[in-house]
């Protein structure tokens, strides 16, 4: 019967009610989850609360190092940053900063923009190229006349009038032809210039060197030294950003400044080669703009001197000297002392020596550091959850390293001041667990962590890395990196995690770990073992652990939900994949990595992990920004759709299942709220219920039963399991072919004749069941053909049909295990495409090479077996069904079981097309498979009650989430100015502090010393200065949200005063 419009069922026992209409916002639904208590109350999201304007920092002010306590509001959901009512209309725009144009159209996508739409996105072409087409006549007309001398073809020297010119800088802007004399003379501090000579042809290639002129070190511009001291051999060369020099070098020996010769280099802006007797430097400049390319591109430093090299000469037959092994190592220190420089070394007492372990990492402004960013307040209870540390772990196995040198040969120089641990300490902690073997997984079966821990180490001393991040900024923690050995072992990951948490000082954890699952089970115990200070064994510490969302599906159901971030309360919409965006950054390195010593590698990976984490810092305005504009959408979204949905509830229910919700989240023993627990049935439950009917029916003496050893329901399960065997044996027959070994030929008639005797003895007890059956075996069978035992037609009542005459009971019988049958094959279909889908992503991430791309290939080709297998069990399930209806009447089964096509075999995340056609998120379908229906003989009240409390739960869960994140975010802000503002006074101080070590009491170092101090605080203010300006916004927009929660709940709350549940 239809329903009245304008009303919604309840559920069990419930009334129909007239929904309340409210206004709706302007704000598109997503299929996302939202929360709010009983009485429509909105969880955590208050009335707007006012915020403190202070004035805006104007240009040109100097920034004070005041504590962004004084600006900003305490209150929870109003981020505490200053705002301009002055602010022009145009900058009012809310969040009008600049978008990469490709994270906008994944926007646009998300909420289903339309084909003009995305037409309209799509650049037309680059005008300019166009415009350039009739133009390349004349610009190459233009670079070809460069070759010659154009209008300075005369032959005296443009300065001195009296020599000829014949000498060409191609460097110093404008054209000159100078003779040898005056180009040297203009060149005395540009000696990297390149020079060419005219000889009467074309220009050929020279030097300042070959034209006589000789660099001096140690004097001011112009002095001669008293003592000049050549360079050994007269032979040096300088490496600078476009080509290698030889130069005629002159080092200071009449001790004006210093007789070192590698300070005179270093402070002539030029980096030495070796630290005695030095032949060879590097620009500043060069080994500055070889880390930042290295950074961008993960250029190797071999890729770098190959281009400057082919600069130099790019013909081969003047090739510049062999500098590479030197530049390797120039890099290497450069990074090293760059990396102190920046951590404060030079301004510490005892220096580069008495750096500690981790100290030169670059630190998360946004997660909660005490004695940073943090501040003494007394919380609300329920606002405790902003101040939890999340971190996440993970590993990688491109990061691999040959067996190349070793620690002796190549120690490297950071020795665990930065990412990765101390190696000493590291591998004394793994000597005891090197033969140890990692405890089974108990959670589904995890092919993916099989895998990994099958790793080859053949020919490499590193088979991988594993990190510790913090999860919602993916940034990596300090001595928060170690080396894996031998795959993704329990005691390199505890070591890992234990030194990025063990000085982070706060009281409550979530840890989130591709199998959390098996790794949390045993951590005390394992902890204990090496450290038992540590906080996994206070009782006052908080520590849950929780699998990343990508990896989840793989799971187990009851992981699902225990280990879920959606499910688990105060985790806000954090999701743990940050390592798994952090890897796509820093795997570029592994061509190069791999065949490097064992310090180099981890100082390299220190220097590109901190410049990753620099970058970060520096985009935490802009990212912040961004998340909270998306949070604070979507918690009005969600948060109003969950008010909704609980308005149309009854008071009572609600109660309930808050309650439900708030025990299993404290206890996950309890029962869980989420899932639904009307579910399918097994066969094996089906088999259950029969004998126990059969038992009855023994007791009443009403037993059907034909032999005492096979009752009905044995025989039809018998037969059913006889025909799975056949279906299985004539799929493999497939593989045995007329060249097939005789062991495989053997093997298979073997197999056929167990099964023809298994099928003889069944035929004798079903015709005790079915008289008519051998008859009709006679009728249907040649005699002149051979049929092997996977072709006999077993003659089950849904085979039979309206053939002969079949007692009711039997098939009613079928039909109870072939339904149980369909839905068995449903659930094996629906774990094994969420297994190889995951193990798809797994191999494209983390397999390489032939050995290990080809055991991958066959555990996913075992999967792919399965998933046939249960296909085809369906097949057969689905067709008895079909049969077996007409005679018993049965009609609603197919309103749940339909015809299982093979476009509907895929998973959950996938859509109807892929490839080309593939479709787009918000127009993707899911395949009917994943679609929970109740199940035919289950009450469809008691169904809909449970799948309502459970939709209820996962609406109560999404709308906490975003609560949360708006929460989290606004304290994660207030965190980095604070932040900022402990980093600029803490460079502060070190430039008026006298704790630091010098070597030589020289005033321009003090000098210098105090002038960088001052510089890195200057800078730290200004970003603090972007992000408060950046965020200006933010408190209005977040009391505009509340304000748009708050008019919906009253309107809610209005309606229900008319409505009696």
């Amino acid at each position: 019967m239809p329903k009245a419009p304008g009303k919604k069922k309840s559920g069990v026992q419930f009334n129909f009610l007239k929904a309340p209409v409210v206004k709706k916002t302007e704000i598109s639904h997503q299929h996302t989850h939202y929360t709010v208590s009983a009485g429509a109350d909105v969880s955590r999201i208050s009335a707007s609360s006012s915020t403190i304007q202070t004035p805006v920092m104007q240009s040109g002010d100097s920034p004070a190092l005041t504590s962004p306590e004084a600006e900003l509001c305490p209150e929870h959901m109003d981020l505490d940053l200053p705002i301009d009512t002055q602010t022009s209309s145009e900058n009012n725009r809310l969040f009008d900063i600049p978008i990469d144009e490709a994270y906008l159209a994944f926007l646009d996508g998300q909420s289903g923009h339309s084909a003009e739409k995305e037409k309209r996105l799509r650049p037309k072409g680059d005008e300019s190229l166009k415009d350039f087409v009739p133009q390349a006549g004349r610009f190459l007309e233009e670079l070809i006349g460069l070759d010659g001398r154009s209008e300075l073809s005369t032959n005296s020297c443009a300065k001195c009038k009296k020599e000829c010119g014949e000498y060409e800088c191609l460097d110093c802007f404008g054209r000159e032809m100078l003779c040898s004399k005056c180009i040297t003379n203009a060149h005395t501090n540009l000696f990297l210039h390149h020079i060419q000579h005219w000889n009467g042809s074309f220009f050929v290639k020279t030097s300042l060197k070959d034209l006589g002129l000789r660099v001096q070190l140690g004097h001011v511009n112009g002095e001669q030294c008293l003592k000049p001291e050549q360079a050994r051999n007269d032979d040096f060369v300088i490496i600078d950003g476009d080509a290698i020099h030889n130069v005629s070098l002159d080092f200071c020996g009449c001790g004006n400044i210093t007789q070192q010769h590698t300070v005179q280099l270093l402070r002539a802006r030029l980096f030495p080669a070796t630290v005695t007797n030095p032949k060879s430097a590097a620009t500043f400049r060069s080994l500055e703009y070889l880390e930042i390319l290295s950074y961008e591109s993960k250029l190797s430093v071999f890729e770098f001197y190959q281009t400057i090299s082919r600069c130099t000469d790019n013909t081969g037959m003047d090739p510049p000297k062999d500098r590479y092994t030197s530049l390797l190592r120039m890099i290497h220190e450069w990074r090293h002392l760059k990396l102190m420089k920046r951590a404060g070394r030079g301004h510490a007492y005892g220096g580069i020596e008495a750096t500690r372990d981790g100290e030169c990492a670059v630190l998360c402004p946004a997660c909660p550091q005490p004695g940073k960013n943090m501040t003494p307040r007394k919380w609300d209870e329920s606002q405790r959850f902003v101040d939890i540390l999340f971190v996440a772990l993970d590993a990688n196995f491109r990061l691999k390293r040959k067996h190349v040198s070793s620690i002796e040969a190549d120690p490297g120089l950071n020795k665990g001041v930065a990412y990765f641990v101390e190696e000493t300490t590291y591998k004394e902690h793994l000597k005891p667990y090197m033969e140890d073997k990692e405890p089974k997984c108990t959670c589904s079966r995890h092919d993916a962590y099989n895998m990994s821990e099958k790793k080859s180490g053949h020919g490499h001393a590193v088979t991988g890395i594993a990190a510790c991040v913090c999860s919602r900024h993916d940034m990596k923690r300090a001595s928060g990196v170690g080396d894996l050995q031998r795959g993704e072992r329990y005691c390199n990951m505890d070591y890992v995690f234990h030194s990025a948490t063990k000085n982070a000082g706060v009281s409550s954890f979530v840890v989130s770990y591709d199998i959390a699952c098996q790794w949390s089970i045993k951590i005390k115990e394992r902890m204990a073992t090496f450290d038992p200070t540590f906080f996994v064994n206070d009782p006052n510490v908080t520590i849950r652990y929780l699998v990343p969302k990508f990896h989840l599906p793989a799971h187990i159901a009851a992981c699902r939900s225990n280990y879920s971030f959606n499910f688990a309360k105060e985790t806000g919409r954090t999701d743990g994949e940050a390592p798994e965006r952090g890897w796509v950054y820093i795997n570029g390195l592994a061509p190069s990595t791999r065949e490097m010593g064992p310090g180099t590698r981890s100082d390299t990976l220190d220097s590109h992990m901190g410049d990753e984490n620099w970058k970060k810092v520096i985009g935490m305005g802009h990212s912040l920004l961004r998340k909270m504009k998306a949070a604070v959408k979507d918690a009005t979204d969600h948060v109003i759709a969950h008010m909704e949905l609980t308005a149309t509830l009854p008071k009572e229910t609600v109660a309930r299942w808050t309650r439900e919700v708030e025990a299993w989240e404290d206890d996950h023993n309890e029962t869980n709220p989420y899932e639904v627990t009307i579910a399918g049935p097994t066969q094996a439950a089906v088999l259950k219920q029969l004998a126990e009917d059969e038992a009855r029916d023994l007791e009443m003496s009403n037993d059907m039963s034909l032999d005492d050893s096979v009752t009905p329901s044995v025989l039809i399960s018998l037969g059913i399991d006889l025909e799975s065997e056949q279906r299985r044996l004539k799929a493999s027959a497939k593989n045995v072919w007329e060249h097939a070994l005789d062991r495989q030929r053997t093997k298979h008639q073997l197999n056929l004749n167990a099964l023809q005797r298994k099928i003889d003895s069944w035929i004798s007890y079903q015709q005790l069941y079915f008289p008519g059956v051998p008859k009709l075996r006679e009728n249907q069978v040649n005699p002149m053909t051979e049929i092997k035992a996977h072709d006999i037609v077993l003659w089950l009542p849904s085979q039979i049909k309206e053939l002969l005459v079949v007692p009711v009971h039997l098939q009613r019988i079928e039909w109870k295990i072939r339904y149980s049958q369909a839905h068995e094959a449903l659930d094996v279909i629906q774990t094994q495409l969420q297994i190889r889908a995951h193990l798809y992503k797994f191999k494209d991430r983390f397999v390489r090479g032939q050995g290990p791309n080809t055991k991958a290939k066959n555990t996913i080709a075992g999967v792919d077996k399965k998933i046939k297998v249960a296909v085809d069990d369906y097949h057969t399930a689905f067709d008895a069904l079909t049969s077996l209806a007409p005679l018993l009447s049965e009609y609603k089964w197919k309103e749940e079981l339909l015809p299982l096509r093979s476009e509907d075999v895929r998973d959950i995340s996938d859509g109807k097309h892929s490839g080309k056609g593939k479709e787009s998120e918000g127009k993707r379908t899911m395949s009917w498979i994943w679609k929970k229906v109740p199940v035919g003989d289950m009450n469809d009240e008691a169904f809909l009650t449970d799948r309502l409390r459970s939709e209820w739960c996962k609406s109560k869960a999404r709308a906490e989430r975003f609560d949360e994140e708006v929460s989290l975010l606004s304290e994660e802000m207030r965190r980095v100015l604070r932040f900022f503002v402990w980093k600029a006074s803490d460079w502060n101080e070190k430039a008026v502090s006298n704790n630091w070590q010098v070597v030589e009491d020289i005033p321009f170092q003090v000098e210098g010393r105090i002038a960088y101090a001052k510089r890195q605080a200057d800078m730290y203010m200004r970003l603090k200065a972007h992000c408060e300006k950046l965020w200006l916004e933010i408190p209005a927009h977040i009391s505009r949200m509340q304000a748009s929660i708050a008019e919906t709940a009253s309107a809610l709350q209005q309606a229900s005063r008319n409505v009696s549940f």
